[in-house]
């Protein structure tokens, strides 16, 4: 729905976006959508993507990328089940299409335990991934440290294939790639009207953002082909996700922790705590290890700042950052919302122009 109301909006505005500068700073799944999001809703925009990583140096790259995802406390619900229905839709229609193995997205039906029933047995998606049901006794018999459980068949999008998928669609789109390290929003001022941040973990210093911490996560690659269904135990503490060429096994979630080489002893416990879910996993070939830093705060931060740059009379900026863990779950539907942030800047600034 939200994508029809972007189109008629898109054919009202186009002609007012005529020549006007967008950046996006940031390359991982956020920042990709969001460039791809702008470029292809606001095509009188010229839009550059700027980043001193692209695919395969990025975060995301070695993201899970299973759609699921925890509630933020201080974010309206519904707008949370905006960004997830948005992104779940996005990529299944992609799923549905004859280009889904090139980008590397495909339905995933499975299982998600707990030792104990959560506080709320249904999740704020419940509704948008399909057949969600409650595990029965017998169902549960196969985890015994668990004593409730919830099936549904979801998506798994394969960030080493969607992203360079994604680049390809941004540049069709019009779109320029910039290879570069932005160290301050301000020096991007006098050449753009509007810069999008999604720079992730580098908010911290690109922006001072004091409550944006790094969530360390390692996960093995491993060779198990008979694996077809997905097993995630409460909060992803634990997880099991086959794809389409291996099978992601994690995974640690240790705040504030910037280490970024691989933990002989963290590979050990996920072995341990997975095979105890999936004890075939024992019969696996281990393809390759991966960590990577989650860009986490409390809440995502899609929002305009407070004034534009260069004491008011700078580019706008809109934020697009800190989605933790569940970037590929939220990335699409936070990119709309941006792309309709960035849109009201360039229609205040077209109203600013005629006074």
């Amino acid at each position: 729905m939200r994508d029809i109301r972007l189109f008629f909006m898109t054919v009202i505005s186009c002609s007012r976006m005529r020549g006007a500068k967008v950046a996006v700073v940031g390359a991982g799944v956020v920042g990709l959508s969001t460039a791809v999001c702008i470029a292809e809703t606001l095509p009188g925009c010229s839009v550059t993507l700027m980043a001193d990583k692209f695919s395969p140096r990025t975060t995301s790259d070695g993201a899970a990328g299973i759609l699921c995802t925890e509630q933020y406390p201080d974010i309206p619900l519904e707008r949370q089940r905006c960004w997830f229905r948005d992104t779940f839709d996005h990529l299944l229609a992609i799923a549905q299409s004859r280009h889904a193995p090139e980008a590397g997205v495909l339905l995933s039906s499975g299982v998600q335990i707990f030792r104990e029933p959560p506080a709320n047995k249904r999740p704020y998606w419940w509704d948008i991934v399909f057949g969600f049901r409650f595990l029965s006794e017998r169902e549960l018999r196969r985890f015994p440290e668990h004593t409730f459980g919830q099936a549904f068949t979801t998506i798994k999008c394969e960030c080493s294939s969607y992203l360079p998928w994604l680049q390809h669609k941004f540049t069709k789109a019009g779109g320029k790639l910039v290879e570069k390290k932005v160290s301050s929003l301000e020096e991007l001022s006098p050449d753009y009207h509007v810069i999008v941040n999604c720079s992730g973990l580098g908010s911290k210093e690109l922006v001072g953002d004091v409550g944006l911490v790094p969530v360390r996560g390692q996960v093995l690659k491993v060779d198990a082909p008979w694996l077809k269904n997905f097993v995630r135990q409460e909060e992803g503490k634990s997880y099991i996700y086959p794809g389409s060429s291996y099978v992601t096994v994690g995974g640690t979630r240790q705040e504030g922790d910037w280490r970024l080489a691989v933990d002989p002893g963290d590979t050990e416990a996920i072995l341990e705590r997975c095979t105890r879910l999936e004890p075939s996993l024992c019969r696996g070939r281990m393809l390759g290890q991966w960590v990577g830093l989650r860009p986490s705060r409390r809440n995502p931060r899609v929002e305009r700042a407070g004034q534009r740059l260069g004491g008011g009379r700078g580019a706008h900026v809109v934020h697009n950052y800190g989605h933790g863990g569940y970037g590929v779950s939220l990335a699409w539907g936070t990119a709309v919302d941006a792309t309709g942030l960035v849109r009201s800047c360039l229609q205040e600034m077209h109203l600013q122009a005629k006074l």
